[in-house]
């Protein structure tokens, strides 16, 4: 009898996302529901940056390195603050200083700060509408504007605009690299993830996916992009030994305030190592069998697997690094879409659960609670609780997903078996 042909393993050969599919079909009510929406979209937007971002709060992130890169512009070290206080500090590397020089253009501070604001509020509505589109959705569909409004409700961007920091930029390179991926675009992948990793490294976990991809061009532009800011930088910026010396050796501290992360949250209750370490092996090896689960819909959903896969990297980056903010949850936007294709994570209502925890702007801090200090700590960690459930259920989920698929492949090579036999 003929034997079955065997295809050859592609697993090193460069992958490639088939042609996009076609947009949804439209919603019956979706006119009706976009015409409404828009109008609560844009004042919820115009309230952020104006109002919320314009006024501002305690922590000013922008004034931080607005000041870093005049003293740059003057001359004056740029990395000789001292780091014993709790104010923000300038950790930029020389790198990423040369790129953000333009920031310190006027020296009108005010100014240059709430055009700051608007810029980050315009790429934060641009990066949502990206991402809808590459869920299918048209223009005139009701999931732009309820996207942006609850997008701009969330506490991640409400403290974006009002700290006045580059997150909202680093949304959109996030969102625009998802899509040069998809469409196979392998070298402007790699400098959109190169300019991101420039400014903060903790995008670098993002480089597993061009490397499961069997990709090399990604890689080769990442090191074009970060060697070619920083080696010059390195020699024009002052005080650029001062970052190896002093900066780099604070960034290796896990500090006990304003961080989530898993060693943030024992630092702060000071809690022994036997009990951080084995937490923090665990959600690592879970992440990495999720990760490992994920590659199945590689070929078959590219959508899902680049979305949920780049949100497992991220919000493990954030959970088991040595510094995790909570309104960097803004990078897990494009696992929330997910939630409208038939198989995802977000199904579940436990990932629902861990979504309130980091995004909701409610503030749980209660004195008439707080008689054991529960609320007061309960707010300060809801993120780190909320990271790491959402850990467990894209990991579990992607776990689930694979037996099916892995008893059909046994009871196809069963079958085989047999048939070569006969």
């Amino acid at each position: 009898m003929n034997k079955p042909v065997t295809q050859r393993s592609s697993l090193l050969q460069p992958h490639r996302f088939p042609a996009a599919r076609p947009l949804r079909p439209a919603w019956q009510w979706d006119a009706r529901a976009n015409m409404a929406l828009w109008p609560i979209a844009i004042m919820v937007v115009l309230h952020k940056i104006f109002v919320f971002g314009a006024n501002g709060a305690t922590t000013d992130d922008y004034s931080t390195v607005y000041n870093a890169l005049r003293r740059a512009i003057t001359g004056v070290p740029i990395y000789s603050e001292n780091y014993d206080s709790v104010v923000p500090h300038y950790l930029y590397n020389p790198g990423a200083t040369l790129l953000l020089m333009p920031l310190a253009w006027t020296d009108n501070l005010s100014a240059a700060r709430l055009l700051f604001i608007i810029l980050n509020g315009v790429c934060i509505v641009l990066g949502l509408w990206l991402l809808a589109r590459l869920f299918g959705f048209g223009n005139r569909s009701c999931v732009i504007p309820a996207s942006i409004a609850l997008a701009f409700m969330t506490e991640s961007v409400g403290n974006t605009l009002a700290f006045s920091n580059i997150n909202g930029m680093l949304f959109f390179a996030l969102v625009s690299y998802l899509w040069a991926v998809l469409r196979n675009k392998k070298v402007a992948a790699g400098v959109i993830l190169g300019f991101m990793i420039l400014i903060k490294p903790v995008f670098a976990p993002l480089l597993f996916i061009p490397l499961v991809l069997v990709w090399w061009q990604p890689f080769v532009a990442v090191a074009a992009v970060v060697i070619g800011f920083n080696l010059p930088a390195w020699f024009i910026l002052p005080g650029t030994n001062e970052y190896l010396t002093r900066t780099v050796p604070y960034l290796r501290i896990v500090r006990d305030y304003s961080n989530s992360s898993l060693r943030g949250m024992g630092v702060y209750f000071d809690t022994p190592s036997w009990i951080i370490v084995p937490l923090w092996l665990g959600f690592a090896v879970l992440a990495l069998f999720g990760l490992a689960a994920l590659l199945r819909w590689r070929n078959s959903d590219g959508l899902l697997w680049l979305c949920t896969t780049s949100s497992l990297l991220l919000v493990s980056a954030f959970f088991l690094s040595s510094l995790g903010q909570m309104y960097y949850s803004m990078m897990l936007f494009p696992l929330l879409f997910t939630v409208f294709l038939p198989r995802s994570a977000m199904h579940n209502p436990l990932a629902w659960l861990a979504v309130y925890l980091f995004l909701s702007p409610s503030e749980w801090y209660s004195m008439f609670w707080d008689w054991l200090n529960v609320s007061r700590f309960f707010e300060l960690f809801r993120a780190t609780y909320g990271w790491g459930m959402l850990i467990i259920v894209i990991s579990v989920s992607a776990l689930v997903w694979a037996l099916p698929q892995a008893k059909h492949q046994h009871a196809e090579i069963s079958t085989n078996d047999l048939e070569k036999r006969a």
